[in-house]
């Protein structure tokens, strides 16, 4: 009897503490994803695995962060740059250039301009996104429901842990 306590004292009692950590680290602070597309190239390979932390508070999101959300149009989950905060005016020109608010953003991440052009008004509580590979990105501009809300936002993406060679953080 001595010998199943001294296992499940030196065994299964660690074991079981190391999964319940590691589940509420991954739903309470951050996760990883598998990049499934090239439509944030050239700041995201297609296969590599990001880092990215959970965001508990959408008021401290940026125009311009790298994000992670779910679409239930698509039923997947999609990792694109945050372009439109809530109420924003956003448009797409022919030549490529974006304006939000009418005041054009400088976006030396994007090095394939192109896709869909168009005029977007973000609602309140809803965000719009797209890829930095604009020529190559199923992004908002395509999208039925062009606007993601709130509640579908899962987290920032902040480093590149695979492959190795690019490992770093996210610009």
């Amino acid at each position: 009897m001595d010998i199943i306590k001294k296992i499940f004292k030196d065994w299964i009692l660690p074991i079981i503490a190391a999964i319940i950590i590691a589940f509420i680290i991954n739903k309470l602070i951050f996760f990883n994803v598998t990049v499934p597309t090239g439509s944030m190239l050239p700041t995201i390979n297609l296969g590599d695995k990001i880092l990215v932390t959970r965001v508990h508070n959408k008021n401290n999101l940026k125009r311009g962060d790298v994000v992670v959300f779910h679409s239930d149009e698509l039923k997947e989950d999609l990792i694109k740059r945050l372009i439109g905060l809530p109420n924003d005016e956003v448009e797409i020109k022919e030549d490529g250039s974006l304006y939000v608010n009418k005041e054009k953003i400088d976006e030396s991440y994007v090095v394939y301009p192109g896709g869909k052009t168009g005029k977007f008004k973000v609602p309140e509580g809803s965000y719009f996104f797209m890829g930095d590979n604009r020529a190559n990105s199923l992004d908002a501009r395509y999208w039925e429901k062009p606007f993601i809300p709130q509640k579908d936002i899962m987290g920032k993406a902040r480093i590149i842990i695979s492959p190795f060679s690019r490992f770093g953080k996210l610009k």
